[in-house]
């Protein structure tokens, strides 16, 4: 997947570009992080990938074709996004992990249950997979609903998997726990990852530091901490607040 200096205004705004000359690339088995301040456009390049929005310039290529000259069915057959606010239909807990692929065998949806780390809460549910879950997932916690979501984009097999902010209301040890169940999952898979918890995508092959609608850092996040600059300052500010949540040890 490529983007090939990338620019993108929405119609309401178009004398201000959200994206301004965006441009990298992810391999098969390859995880981008994005990363930035709260309107910096990062959810945009989410957006454009299963065409939401197109394009004001530039131009975003699977497999070296250009997005727009494939059918959205195709398109989004191959990305899948997974968003911070899941929706969760008045039905089954299986069902609604089976949305996409509603002939899936129970095995399947276990084995993408498990992967999501859900399957240990479902099974302690009376009904289990069978328990009806009411509309918008009242009866579901944040991060039960953020779970729900990974294991129902995961039984769609995309070629790129997008998580916007996906696992915010997940606890970080448990999100650990699903990053590693994902990683045989992502093998051969596009992954972008978009968040403001860095522990959350500090692994990822390449972080882009979105600013203003550019990209003003790249590299690794030992190359980015070695740089010094705002990923840093960053990386720093997150370390310094969880290290005041801790219990004072003296004494």
């Amino acid at each position: 997947m490529r983007f090939d200096d990338v620019s993108f205004a929405y119609p309401d705004t178009e004398s201000r570009p959200i994206l301004k000359n965006i441009s990298f690339e992810a391999r098969k088995s390859e995880t981008i992080a994005i990363v930035g301040p709260p309107g910096s456009g990062k959810s945009t390049i989410a957006h454009l990938i299963p065409r939401f929005y197109d394009v004001a310039s530039g131009v975003v290529t699977l497999d070296g074709q250009d997005i727009r000259e494939v059918t959205l069915a195709t398109l989004r057959r191959a990305v899948a996004v997974v968003q911070q606010d899941a929706f969760v239909f008045t039905t089954t807990i299986e069902n609604n992990i089976a949305y996409g692929d509603p002939w899936a065998n129970a095995q399947r949806i276990e084995r993408a249950s498990e992967s999501a780390q859900l399957h240990d809460y479902i099974l302690r549910l009376p009904a289990g997979y069978k328990t009806v879950v009411r509309e918008r997932g009242l009866s579901l916690s944040g991060g039960q609903r953020q779970r729900l979501a990974i294991a129902r984009t995961m039984m769609l097999r995309p070629s790129v998997i997008i998580f916007d902010d996906s696992t915010a209301a997940i606890d970080a040890a448990t999100e650990q726990r699903v990053r590693s169940a994902m990683r045989l999952f992502a093998k051969d898979r596009v992954t972008i990852i978009i968040g403001h918890r860095l522990s959350s995508l500090m692994h990822a092959d390449a972080i882009l530091f979105i600013e203003n609608g550019e990209i003003v850092e790249r590299g690794t996040h030992e190359d980015l901490l070695a740089k010094g600059g705002r990923y840093k300052a960053l990386y720093n500010l997150q370390v310094r607040a969880f290290d005041d949540m801790q219990p004072n040890q003296e004494g």
